[in-house]
């Protein structure tokens, strides 16, 4: 793990038992900056819709700290989503799978599918490790407003709305995650993102189909 001042690991903490007792946290990404909580908390999740003021029928996309993670929201990993897991994450590939049972359907507008990823950032991950689950990894920001790139401007859009903004430096910005849909025979780019179409091919071979974004684009 990168080595966080004094300062950013007592905000880690605080943080940690925030998402414990339920609470919502923004935090750096290797994206943007995020907002979440604990993914087995509906009220946690119900409240996130609320402060982004996010249409119900957007699924949120979650942050994993590990691949063994997997097995607590997705019911089935795919061959195809190995390979790519193998050679990207952690980093900017969002993959979206068959949602195990257990998983509140809240998060995924009802769907059967979930859109997962490991960061490539070492806050998220510890608040994840730290909770001990997956948790909510959607962007800090009212739906429709720009993607903030500092806790300054996640303040301004959400003060007073989240229980606590860790503040860990400016995020990359820039491109956000490549979104690829995994479910089916072939994989299925849902949104171009920093990973490339061409990156994903050498992985998954020519058979590959790029669409329109999805509902499942939504996330860091």
């Amino acid at each position: 793990m990168t080595t966080l001042s004094r300062q950013v690991m007592s905000q880690v903490d605080r943080a940690v038992e925030i998402l414990k007792k339920g609470g919502m946290v923004a935090y750096p990404t290797d994206t943007v900056y995020g907002v979440g909580g604990d993914v087995f908390n509906i009220e946690a999740i119900k409240r996130i819709y609320r402060v982004k003021r996010r249409p119900d029928n957007m699924p949120l996309p979650v942050l994993l700290a590990g691949e063994a993670q997997l097995s607590d929201v997705v019911s089935d990993v795919p061959e195809t989503a190995r390979r790519l897991i193998k050679r990207f994450w952690p980093g900017g590939l969002t993959l979206v799978m068959s949602k195990k049972a257990s998983v509140p359907d809240i998060i995924t507008a009802g769907s059967q599918k979930i859109a997962v990823r490991i960061p490539g950032h070492d806050i998220p991950l510890r608040l994840i490790r730290g909770l001990g689950r997956p948790i909510i990894g959607t962007s800090a920001n009212i739906s429709g407003k720009p993607n903030p790139l500092t806790a300054e401007e996640v303040s301004r859009q959400l003060d007073g709305q989240v229980d606590l903004i860790i503040d860990g430096g400016r995020c990359p910005g820039g491109m956000e995650s490549t979104v690829v849909d995994v479910t089916g025979e072939v994989p299925v780019i849902l949104r171009r993102g920093i990973i490339s179409e061409q990156e994903i091919k050498k992985v998954c071979g020519e058979c590959l189909m790029e669409v329109g974004e999805s509902a499942h684009c939504s996330g860091l």
